[in-house]
């Protein structure tokens, strides 16, 4: 059962000058979907309710990547968000490190198998595809033939052209994090679809305020550098986006 409206106040505490996002923009940040259409409709409503009160304003919705795995609907979500833009917002789809396993597992299964222990079953069985193959020579190999085959080619293209991270004033959009002391040019893109404890434990400011997904919380993970907003949709039903409007913040969720 999907919960009210919350929408909290989440002003970094110790910042003096707090981050701001360009004048005249709204930004709509949606954290990890992982195969939960149902969650992305429902939140995606929400977000078109509460823009229809902010109509002079250019309205931007980025999403930060894992849109597949672990949720029963991963090829409704990537259908939705390849073919259905919400009208009258600028779209930004970032790469999750979900997405980029699911093609390393389509050009090379053996050395991306894990995939299948991590959310990739689910992925598969959306797509129609049979897992066991238990009577195949080579199984894996049989089960990424036969998923090339069920992904619609407009499928691939959106995942094989998503966007690492990016940049509006004085946020940085990312899936995972970024390296500390790192100029943004030099991030090696693992770090950003990867990193966790050196990014997460790290309490210095960045070059840019980080909003990013990847580590699940219970509630958004509001910190002094950065905010995490993956609560855990799959398994908690609560997706969660963040909105930043100047120097303003709060939060929409299912």
């Amino acid at each position: 059962m999907l919960g009210i409206l919350n929408r909290k106040r989440a002003r970094s505490r110790a910042s003096s000058t707090p981050p701001r996002a360009p004048t005249g923009m709204r930004i709509y940040a949606v954290g990890d979907i992982h195969g939960r259409y149902d969650l992305l409709h429902a939140l995606e409503q929400k977000i078109l309710t509460d823009a229809a009160d902010h109509a002079k304003s250019v309205k931007t919705v980025i999403y930060l990547g894992d849109y597949v795995d672990r949720g029963p609907e991963s090829r409704a979500v990537v259908e939705h968000l390849s073919t259905r833009p919400l009208r009258g917002f600028n779209a930004i789809h970032l790469m999750g490190n979900h997405e980029q396993t699911l093609l390393g597992f389509l050009r090379d299964p053996v050395a991306h198998a894990n995939w299948l222990l991590y959310g990739g079953l689910a992925t598969l069985s959306s797509y129609g595809v049979d897992s066991s193959h238990q009577e195949a020579p080579s199984p894996l190999h049989q089960m990424a033939r036969e998923l090339r085959s069920r992904l619609p080619e407009h499928h691939l293209h959106f995942l094989e052209q998503l966007e690492l991270y990016r940049v509006f004033e004085d946020y940085l959009f990312v899936h995972a994090g970024i390296r500390p002391g790192r100029p943004i040019q030099n991030q090696n893109p693992e770090d950003l679809l990867w990193i966790r404890d050196d990014f997460l434990r790290n309490r210095k400011r960045h070059a840019k305020f980080v909003v990013h997904g990847h580590q699940i919380s219970d509630e958004p993970d509001v910190r002094d550098n950065r905010i995490g907003i993956d609560t855990g949709a799959f398994a908690t039903g609560r997706l969660t986006c963040l909105v930043i409007d100047g120097e303003d913040k709060g939060f929409i969720s299912t």
